[in-house]
């Protein structure tokens, strides 16, 4: 690999100030978001304020192409780590029998990762301060078309999900208790 093939790099071998603006920018969003880990009620109320802001200015394509964004990582959400559909009897599986082995759910997208939905609302919104974004399009067809592929999309998750016996949620699962702890370690 010659001088300047590597990313962020000018020709002289030296980092270029856009590539280390967009370092130091990528730097200080981890940091924030890492202080923000155990505050996860404050994370979601931000991205609904933030959601907020931007349906004052949010512009009908970009909106569109938001929706499908949050859309595609709500399915991800939604779904196993690894799907039981492609495993069909290779290693381990989702317990589909009352006398299984328990397994927790694992999820292709951790909750802490869903909230890149933030990052998609701020770029949605610097689209908007483009003209070329600001496409002229009949918007009850956007909508339309929007709920259709939502429907036909949970539709097909929520089949996945009965198929296969698993529940994303921890809401209704049946839970187990030890026995109470009277804090003695030894009965005299």
């Amino acid at each position: 690999m010659s001088e300047g093939d590597s990313a962020g790099e000018s020709i002289h071998g030296k980092t270029s100030v856009v590539a280390a603006f967009f370092t130091r920018v990528g730097q200080v969003y981890q940091s924030w978001l890492d202080k923000s880990t155990p505050f996860y009620a404050m994370r979601w109320a931000g991205t609904l304020l933030l959601t907020l802001v931007y349906m004052i200015r949010g512009w009908y394509i970009v909106t569109y192409a938001l929706g499908i964004y949050h859309l595609n990582l709500f399915i991800a959400f939604l779904s196993p780590k690894v799907d039981p559909s492609l495993l069909e009897d290779e290693g381990p599986s989702l317990p589909t029998k009352q006398n299984e082995e328990f397994r927790p759910f694992i999820r292709r997208l951790p909750e802490f990762k869903f909230h890149s939905a933030t990052k998609g609302i701020v770029i949605a919104m610097i689209c908007t301060f483009f003209d070329a974004f600001n496409v002229p399009v009949f918007w009850p067809i956007l909508v339309m078309y929007f709920i259709m592929l939502f429907c036909i999309t949970m539709k097909r998750q929520i089949k996945h999900m009965v198929k296969y016996r698993y529940l994303p949620f921890t809401h209704g699962k049946r839970t187990y208790k030890g026995k109470e702890d009277t804090g003695k370690a030894f009965a005299s």
